[in-house]
């Protein structure tokens, strides 16, 4: 019986501990943090005008609304990994772009 109840503890900690590591996303909190950084620099630097910014951190609450609503459920899917991706390489994109389009901050 012991071990009956034993397993049973160790089985409803497996699938907590699974269920918690399905909705992590270390490499997307990482990469918002570092483009983050990047929209600081270019604010800083001049490199990004006001508008351009506003827009890239615009950008990056939209990307952490799509990280929420993959979490919502516990589960964060291949599919809604690829859309976090796909979402966070558009914003880099657009922060490179603007930050060597030769405007600069007034």
């Amino acid at each position: 019986m012991k071990r009956m109840i034993t397993f049973l503890l160790l089985g409803a900690l497996g699938v907590a501990t699974t269920s918690a590591l399905a909705q992590e996303t270390p490499r997307v909190d990482a990469r918002q943090k570092a483009q983050k950084e990047r929209i600081k620099e270019g604010m800083k630097s001049g490199e990004l005008t006001k508008q351009e910014s506003k827009k890239a951190v615009r950008q990056q609450k939209a990307v952490k609304k799509i990280e929420e609503k993959a979490k919502s459920d516990g589960v964060v899917t291949p599919q809604e990994r690829a859309k976090l991706h796909k979402a966070q390489q558009k914003t880099s994109r657009e922060i490179v772009k603007q930050k060597h389009d030769r405007q600069k901050r007034d």
